[in-house]
């Protein structure tokens, strides 16, 4: 056994005191808030894809643009009007697993951001959270994109 593994009577009981007021998560409750949430969210998706392929004569294929941005702007405005936030404490994950999770972490930044001006404090942090989720979607399509083409190029 490593010095590491081992600890003292002082703090054995400590972590016993820290178990004793920890407070318990209700893990189920969230979970079922959660998928609430996000399913909601996506039975709208889907009422705004159906929207475009019976008004706008979109085909299943072609729908999908128009509705991500569709949802991504009324993350925007929720989050604009403060009403994304009171979502996200309810639902969790639920809210910020879907496409407009990334509205909101866009749109959040630029609002805190806001006071420092429309270059140094909206478009130098406007993509401080959403960054990454733009890097590695566009890395991975290309990774996709790249092993489709010389799967086709083979004779696949």
């Amino acid at each position: 056994m490593s010095g590491k593994d081992k600890t003292t009577p002082i703090q054995d009981a400590y972590q016993q005191l820290q178990g004793k007021h920890e407070i318990k998560r209700p893990i189920v409750k969230n979970c079922l808030k959660a998928f609430l949430v996000g399913g909601i969210f996506c039975i709208v998706g889907q009422a705004i894809s159906y929207f475009y392929i019976y008004f706008f004569n979109f085909t299943e294929q072609t729908a999908g643009g128009p509705t991500t941005a569709t949802m991504v702007f009324l993350a925007l405005l929720m989050t604009g009007f403060g009403f994304y936030d009171r979502i996200g404490q309810f639902g969790g994950a639920g809210s910020a697993v879907p496409v407009t999770g990334f509205g909101n972490a866009v749109i959040s930044a630029a609002i805190e951001h806001r006071t420092e001006g429309f270059v140094l404090g909206v478009g130098s942090n406007m993509f401080k959270l959403a960054g990454s989720v733009i890097l590695f979607g566009v890395f991975s399509a290309f990774v996709v994109a790249l092993i489709k083409t010389i799967y086709l190029m083979i004779g696949g």
